[in-house]
């Protein structure tokens, strides 16, 4: 189905590997101007063909690769694309953003998303070029992990591919392509489900540009803005995510021994300078990015990824490990193997407590690392005690117990950041539609203590800018942008002064501003505009690159419109208002002893942000709402 709109191929390929049937499937001009791309035009696929519940590891479950019209159009910071499916670690709706270039090769293959259904009889993988879809045997790449697989893969293009712990099954195996992994909620178990190795992708096609010397120029502002800003021009180029380690301690957002506590004494082994001081060898960054935010490292003699802070904090501080190298060892076995370090950190700190309370015998301590390696080998093969630990720590808490320190959110485990010193955040935890994920939450934390100061203990506002945030980033991620570009939406002298006079004010204000964004988000078309000071130059992009008429109001609203029919599918998959929550722990305990407001006020958040969002009681969007959306026909 061709399109008028440039910045698109116009083609959605769907493949069958039952019959192995290839075919096109239609996405009209008016599905680009509702759902724009990404992991929101992969929502309104899969809300097509996912009716009720399903199991997900079984052939009825669908896999959709999603590009957004910026991809491989040379924006900043456009290279991301979306892997979306039923997660067979929560249940519910899934999708995993990835870095790399496999994205834009599938573009410039001529597709704009591929969608995969049914399953093969044989080990297979897909060769996808602008001629069609090739089925290729893949028994000789079975059982190789993810690095080996893609050398050894012959074939021309970028690879995307699954290891060990996808062919076996792991609910939280991962999807890599080069050393950029599609990580949460299980998509590389899905592929091993369906006897999917990987994919190959190659082309050579390039999409039309709708105003080429308009776009050149709003590439290079955004550029620019990128670089002078504090976060994306320093912090991350200097440290990557690293660098949050020591200001999570400061603020009490560390997640430690378990999440018993915000702060870890021996930080400072662990955290981004001390990468940076002892053991980084250079900095790397997707294509087109200015920022550069990943790190090189050295394991075994060889030049690989370094760790995210979410790798550093959960297989640091959480089981209280001080040891860098330790870590950057195990982050790299994890790529290899395809597993997600965060649920798999998480569920290995979880198995530590059930052995420290007797309620699990499995040699699993906290400090102790000499094992760790070999039970992270073991979870991906499931052998011994990491077939259980492979099933995540929600299925471990239904055998052994422990669901109050079970550090999930809907079957899927939190990330580094201990929510009790940012309630905000907590509460995107609860109510994010793929489980317990920081950024599917609105990553409220930036506010809270990362970025600005906005009180992190009240409940005020927070629902608001909780919803907001998460329409926003969604979005974001629908156009084919990195996340990180969103920092640029928080003023540079904000981030760069943050005791200045204006910043304390801005902070104290911020949870005042509720009413104000609430009329925002129900009527975003009343801000027919871009935002001023390039603080969003996603929405000029859009439109130079594909000629669909944008600005803020219309781009808030495809997030909003995108989260709700994320939830939409969750709601047919069995989601309700008890699944919005969190552990006891955090719910109940207080982080800091002295500070009665240290624990998450769930209960009172969850409130307010159902009414943010018009969801009635029970959290399920409205008909006005749905009405409102033009999502109709999802019911």
């Amino acid at each position: 189905m061709s399109t008028k709109y440039c910045g698109y191929c116009g083609k959605v390929l769907k493949v069958n590997l039952t019959d192995r049937s290839v075919s096109e499937y239609p996405f009209s001009d008016k599905d680009r101007e509702k759902y724009l791309g990404g992991k929101i035009m992969a929502a309104k696929i899969i809300a097509d063909h996912i009716k009720g519940k399903i199991d997900p590891l079984s052939e009825e479950n669908v896999i959709v690769v999603t590009t957004g019209p910026l991809n491989a159009l040379g924006a900043p910071c456009s290279s991301r694309f979306n892997t979306s499916t039923i997660s067979p670690l929560t249940g519910y709706y899934t999708s995993s953003n990835c870095g790399g270039n496999f994205g834009m090769s599938l573009k410039r293959a001529g597709y704009d998303a591929l969608i995969i259904t049914g399953k093969s009889e044989e080990k297979v993988y897909l060769k996808v070029t602008a001629g069609g879809v090739e089925f290729k045997d893949a028994t000789p790449y079975w059982g190789m992990k993810t690095g080996e697989a893609q050398e050894q893969i012959p074939d021309k293009g970028e690879k995307f591919v699954i290891g060990p712990a996808g062919e076996n099954l792991v609910r939280y195996a991962c999807v890599v392509s080069n050393e950029r992994a599609a990580g949460r909620g299980g998509v590389g178990a899905v592929f091993g489900s369906k006897n999917l190795k990987g994919i190959v992708a190659d082309g050579h096609v390039t999409p039309k540009i709708f105003n080429e010397e308009k776009y050149k120029t709003n590439n290079e502002k955004w550029t620019k803005r990128l670089r002078i800003h504090p976060t994306t021009g320093v912090q991350l180029p200097e440290l990557g995510t690293a660098g949050l380690v020591s200001t999570m301690n400061a603020k009490n957002l560390l997640a430690t021994n378990n999440y018993r506590s915000g702060k870890y004494d021996k930080f400072e082994d662990v955290c981004g300078e001390t990468l940076k001081e002892d053991y980084l060898v250079r900095n790397s960054g997707c294509v087109t990015c200015p920022i550069r935010c990943a790190r090189v490292v050295k394991v075994e003699g060889k030049e690989v990824k370094g760790p995210e802070v979410e790798t550093l904090g959960l297989f640091g501080p959480n089981i209280l490990n001080n040891n860098m190298q330790s870590i950057l060892d195990l982050n790299y076995e994890m790529d290899e193997l395809g597993i997600d370090t965060i649920s798999c950190g998480n569920t290995i700190s979880f198995a530590m407590e059930l052995n420290e309370k007797g309620m699990w015998k499995n040699d699993l301590e906290f400090g102790k690392i000499d094992n760790v390696g070999k039970v992270i080998e073991d979870i991906a093969y499931r052998r011994g005690i990491g077939d259980d630990l492979a099933e995540g720590s929600m299925r471990l808490a239904e055998k052994y117990g422990g669901h109050e320190f079970a550090m999930n959110a809907k079957g899927m485990e939190l990330a580094a950041y201990e929510p009790r010193g940012a309630v905000g955040q907590g509460l995107g935890y609860a109510v994010a539609n793929r489980g317990g994920c920081h950024l599917n939450g609105g990553y409220l934390v930036v506010l809270e203590g990362l970025g600005l100061s906005v009180n992190p203990y009240t409940t005020h506002g927070k629902g608001v800018l909780c919803a907001m945030f998460q329409d926003l980033m969604e979005a974001c991620s629908a156009g084919g942008n990195c996340l990180f570009t969103t920092y640029a939406f928080f003023p540079t002298f904000l981030m760069s002064k943050p005791n200045s006079i204006v910043t304390r004010v801005v902070n104290k204000v911020m949870t005042e501003l509720g009413l104000v964004i609430k009329l925002l988000l129900r009527v975003p078309t009343a801000i027919a505009m871009h935002m001023p000071f390039e603080m969003l130059p996603h929405t000029k992009a859009i439109y130079y690159a594909t000629g669909m008429k944008m600005n803020f109001g219309k781009f808030l609203r495809i997030g909003e419109r995108g989260y709700n029919l994320e939830r939409l599918i969750d709601i047919k998959l069995g989601v309700s208002e008890k699944d919005d929550d969190l552990p006891e722990r955090l719910k109940n305990e207080l982080q800091i002893a002295t500070n009665p407001k240290s624990k998450v006020p769930l209960d009172t958040l969850r409130a307010k942000y159902y009414k943010a969002r018009f969801w009635d009681e029970h959290g399920r969007p409205t008909k006005k709402l749905i009405k409102r959306l033009g999502l109709e026909d999802v019911l």
